[in-house]
């Protein structure tokens, strides 16, 4: 198997890159995420005429690629920048418009690309933790369609969605996998409740309640659950990619600042503890890269294999991850988690990735299980 890019998506990289140093500095991006909607709709205008979200999406919807290459590339960059646009939203909810819907609701996956409309997926609940199948929201038929009551939690971008893609039983037991359906909710609705926040990361969150809100289907009714893992196979696959461009602006930094720190009236860089460190930081980083690589290609392949890999990532990102923030704010000092201070951030996003989609203790045992 090629493992190399394609000039297009070297491409993509170089432009989206250059792109984020040149617009997106650490001060901007935070001033965006302290901001009412939590993100900056000129931001994301720019972003999507310059093709990256469309980068996200196949051809067969009116993208500009759409496989698990393309994923990364994107999400490496933006973890670099720590960028906090709803681009991790979009991939959830957009990969089960293009699976699940008709004609006319994949339709509007073309104002998705054009940064017209935003999506967010509405599926976690309370008491689910990171059992996908675990859904106690329902949605009952009545005259006039589909209504939908229940609560979901930590719906990423949920509060400037203009679509929401909500889960809901339509059958079965609160565990079981089958019955489980998804409708297009118009958050501006009759029985939708939004209570939009920031996360400590400096992202954006939704706890989402529904009151016979009326909802339109995504797909066959009770058949949804295929169609949501993958869909968290892309989306595990996008932060592990970005949660490895953190460490290397993680690293990045450290290594600076090692070079310039006098202590002793030389650079801490020249003390071999500290050399050692890095070096297993650099090994670390190094084996992220072959597993979300190895990840990404195979979001094709058949579901055990597909997710044994996306397991085997999720849980390489948690712990390599949480050694190189461990390591560049001790390298720091004190100094590292001050707020001017960049590096502090970047430890926060990478352990908040840990536990989105499921931490390193659950991906191990999914692993396990999947033999």
């Amino acid at each position: 198997m090629d493992f190399r890019l394609t000039d297009d998506q070297r491409m993509l990289a170089e432009t989206l890159e250059r792109f984020l140093r040149d617009n997106y500095p650490l001060d901007k991006r935070h001033a965006i995420s302290a901001s009412d909607s939590g993100y900056s709709a000129e931001m994301w205008a720019r972003f999507a005429e310059l093709g990256i979200v469309g980068a996200l999406f196949g051809e067969a919807v009116g993208g500009f690629g759409g496989t698990g290459t393309d994923l990364v590339v994107v999400f490496q960059a933006l973890g670099r920048a720590l960028v906090v646009e709803p681009f991790l939203p979009t991939v959830l909810a957009g990969s089960l418009v293009a699976e699940l819907g008709t004609g006319e609701q994949r339709a509007m996956l073309a104002d998705v690309i054009a940064g017209k409309r935003l999506l967010a997926l509405a599926h976690a609940e309370a008491d689910s933790r990171y059992d996908l199948e675990r859904v106690a929201a329902n949605a009952r038929r009545d005259d006039g369609g589909w209504r939908i009551s229940g609560a979901k939690s930590v719906v990423l971008g949920g509060g400037g969605a203009d679509t929401l893609i909500v889960s809901a039983r339509t059958g079965g037991d609160v565990a079981d996998k089958d019955g489980i359906s998804l409708f297009l909710v118009d958050p501006a609705a009759a029985g939708v409740a939004i209570r939009a926040y920031g996360t400590v990361d400096g992202y954006r969150a939704a706890e989402i309640a529904f009151d016979a809100a009326r909802g339109q289907p995504l797909g066959s009714t009770g058949a949804a659950y295929p169609a949501i893992e993958a869909a968290h196979a892309r989306a595990i696959v996008a932060v592990c990619a970005e949660c490895l461009g953190a460490m290397e602006a993680a690293r990045d930094i450290t290594v600076e600042y090692m070079h310039t720190r006098q202590q002793f009236g030389v650079a801490i860089g020249k003390f071999q503890a500290l050399q050692h460190r890095m070096a297993d930081v650099l090994i670390e980083i190094e084996q992220l890269r072959s597993a979300v690589i190895a990840a990404a290609a195979q979001l094709g392949a058949g579901r055990d294999r597909r997710e044994k890999f996306v397991s085997a990532a999720k849980n390489l990102a948690g712990r390599a991850g949480r050694q190189t923030a461990e390591e560049a704010i001790q390298i720091h000092g004190g100094m590292g988690m001050t707020w001017e201070y960049p590096v502090g951030h970047y430890a926060k996003r990478i352990v908040m990735i840990d536990h989105l989609f499921g931490d390193t203790d659950h991906h191990l045992e999914r692993f396990i299980g999947l033999g």
